[in-house]
């Protein structure tokens, strides 16, 4: 370990001695290499349910809000817990990558499947009872109908977020992820294709539409399981071990405060959509609503992609015992992030309803985008920097930390302000939203202080203490597993 330190002592002064220029460079390109196939891997999925619900709507009224139901409530809830368990292992396998202890990555992996593989079994019961829940909270009996079979049809769907969520994460851990958008490509191509021949040509209805659905999310996955397990990761998989069951506990608490952290970010847009149905002329604000939150939903997809990427080049960098480099690539990430953001910001704050024609082409819902236009403008510009800070607390391990400050900033703050200005203060939507927005401002300030304030060598000491804590169990254990095997043979 001395000889490892020295050496990455030695590769901080070659780096000190380079130009700021440089050293901009050379993290940039660091960073892109995660953060391009990221945020195109996260458009492909995107697009998915957007050519999923287009070909839905071909079949019939009946079934496209059925499926809009379930897909914006249930399949949401579903990705936002899976999504923000699986986070967990972006801590772990990015902090062991960095401390080059490339071993434990595959072990990590395979707790990481168990975890959510039963957490998913315990999601089970809402898909299977969808329709009587739905009449319970008082749905129209045909959509409920409809909308429970679409359900039981999205379980392989469900099961499809383990393998596509961990895996991406394991391979972004490495900057190993041109494998998944090319899968991603080859999938949404794949699933036009599919959905036509089973819906337009067959004429099999939601059943050809929802296999073409579960074929896209899982034929990826199969390219990744590939990718992972038969040679391209040598260094980090070794193959399945019994100790993926061993040792469970830190990885179950991790990824549940990483679950809670990432929730309370993905569900807070929708409570935007469930506060304005009691608003007046619902209708016209609820389609200009949508009109933004699908613009705002399309640019998120950029932030999340540069979240994986600070994720995975804090948790690199401080597996490796650099604090400095560690602090530069969250500056680097922010800054870059940042400029993409405020360049989005002038464009939607200067076209305002005149996009709002590319969705509708009703004058009252565009004029109603263009007045809310500034807003979705100001929710962009804050997507472009809060994300990030998420990924540099899934980098360091802070999720338990974060999950207290979403709670705090969002429900305690964003929603109840929302409240009195769209309700009392008589504001409608926009005064909804600008308490929302009010809350991510003071979430993004917050995580700015902790950022700041944070003493990184510190967490340097921290990161290397939890691979090598981990480190030497799980090598204890392999050892008992080789030597046991071995006297039985």
């Amino acid at each position: 370990m001395e000889g490892s330190d020295l050496k990455q002592k030695l590769l901080s002064e070659e780096e000190e001695e380079l130009s700021l220029v440089e050293r901009v460079w050379r993290e940039s390109k660091a960073m892109w290499i995660v953060a391009a196939p990221a945020i195109f891997t996260r458009f492909s999925t995107f697009g998915l349910n957007v050519i999923s619900q287009a070909f839905v709507g071909h079949i019939g009224s009946t079934e496209l809000a059925a499926f809009a139901l379930v897909y914006t409530v249930l399949i949401r809830f579903a990705n936002g817990i899976l999504l923000g368990m699986a986070s967990a292992l972006s801590t772990l396998c990015g902090q062991a990558y960095g401390a080059k202890e490339y071993g434990m990555m595959g072990v990590y992996l395979q707790r990481s499947w168990i975890v959510l593989f039963l957490t998913a079994v315990m999601l089970l019961p809402v898909f299977i009872f969808t329709s009587p829940i739905l009449i319970l909270l008082g749905q129209d009996e045909r959509i409920a109908q409809v909308a429970g079979t679409i359900s039981l049809w999205s379980i392989p769907v469900m099961f499809a977020f383990i393998v596509s969520f961990t895996c991406q994460t394991f391979l972004q851990s490495q900057s190993k992820n041109v494998i998944i958008a090319f899968l991603a490509a080859f999938s949404i191509v794949t699933h036009v294709f599919i959905s036509w021949l089973l819906t337009m040509k067959f004429k099999f209805g939601i059943s050809g539409a929802m296999i073409s659905t579960s074929l896209a999310y899982w034929l990826p996955n199969i390219g990744q399981l590939i990718f992972t397990t038969c040679g391209w990761c040598s260094d980090s998989w070794k193959g399945f071990s019994i100790l993926a069951f061993k040792d469970l506990w830190p990885v179950v608490k991790m990824s549940l405060s990483s679950g809670a952290m990432l929730c309370l970010e993905l569900w807070y847009n929708t409570i935007l959509i469930l506060l304005t149905g009691n608003m007046k002329n619902a209708e016209v604000e609820i389609d200009a609503l949508s009109i933004c939150l699908n613009i705002n939903g399309w640019e998120m997809m950029i932030s999340l992609g540069f979240m994986a990427a600070a994720s995975v080049r804090v948790a690199n960098e401080l597996g490796k015992g650099s604090a400095k480099a560690a602090k530069f690539s969250i500056v680097v990430a922010v800054l870059t992030s940042l400029t993409i953001g405020f360049v989005l910001f002038l464009f939607f704050l200067f076209f305002r309803e005149r996009l709002a024609y590319i969705f509708t082409s009703d004058k009252d819902v565009a004029f109603a985008v263009g007045d809310l236009s500034p807003l979705l403008s100001v929710s962009i510009l804050l997507n472009s920097v809060q994300p990030v800070l998420s990924g540099v607390a899934i980098g360091a391990g802070w999720q338990s930390i974060v999950a207290y400050v979403n709670l705090g900033c969002y429900y305690v703050i964003g929603v109840p302000v929302g409240l009195v200005l769209g309700n009392i203060l008589d504001l409608q939507v926009k005064g909804i939203w600008i308490g929302m927005l009010f809350g991510t401002l003071i979430q993004t300030i917050v995580l700015i202080v902790i950022t700041y304030k944070t003493n990184w060598d510190e967490q340097v000491v921290i990161a290397r203490n939890r691979v090598k804590r981990w480190s030497k169990v799980d090598s204890a254990d392999h050892e008992k597993e080789v030597g046991t095997k071995y006297v039985d043979s």
